[in-house]
């Protein structure tokens, strides 16, 4: 039996400098109201970065009614769950955490940088990392989003690397995916 990777969408605080505790509480919390509208814990979650599909799996509690009025406004929910679910996703597959939230006009949500390196602070390393989430669409929906959001990070204020993902919570799908230089942003 292949054990697949879980996606590590809980306790982000302890490995992602770029985001307090309270942050990353309210990022999981988004995500697991996200995730109950589609689905029980776990499951399974389709993960594609550089056009390489891998499997992963989500576990999380089932939110409270408290939770889910607290996040009643499904816009908020899919877009702060969505960070949650990206954060963990450039986390497993590249080595990447949050070191800090983008400003506005850069073309992204967060800087992240490798945890490898050990250097955080060291700007040359860092890249955009720009989010969107899907909660009722199809793959279909994801690909569209995904085309968007690698054009908004070409369109951004900045000349660092960008990778953007959506994430489809419906779908279980999370999409990734490089912006070439060559692309735009310079």
């Amino acid at each position: 039996m292949v054990t697949r990777p879980k996606l590590p969408i809980h306790n982000m605080a302890q490995r992602h400098s770029g985001l307090t505790e309270p942050i990353a509480s309210a990022l999981t919390e988004a995500a697991c109201v996200c995730l109950d509208r589609h689905h029980q814990s776990p499951a399974d979650f389709d993960m594609v970065n550089r056009n390489v599909c891998s499997a992963t799996v989500v576990e999380w509690r089932p939110a409270s009614e408290r939770e889910r009025g607290a996040w009643a406004n499904d816009i908020d929910a899919t877009e702060l769950g969505a960070y949650a679910l990206a954060l963990a996703a450039v986390e497993i597959s590249d080595g990447l955490v949050a070191v800090r939230r983008a400003e506005h006009g850069t073309g992204a949500d967060y800087y992240v940088a490798p945890v490898a390196s050990g250097k955080v602070d060291d700007l040359e390393r860092w890249l955009r990392l720009e989010v969107s989430g899907v909660d009722h669409g199809p793959e279909g929906e994801v690909d569209r989003r995904l085309g968007l959001k690698l054009t908004q990070a070409s369109a951004g204020d900045s000349d660092l690397p960008a990778v953007a993902c959506v994430v489809g919570f419906k779908a279980k799908l999370i999409k990734l995916a490089d912006l070439k230089l060559d692309e735009g942003g310079d």
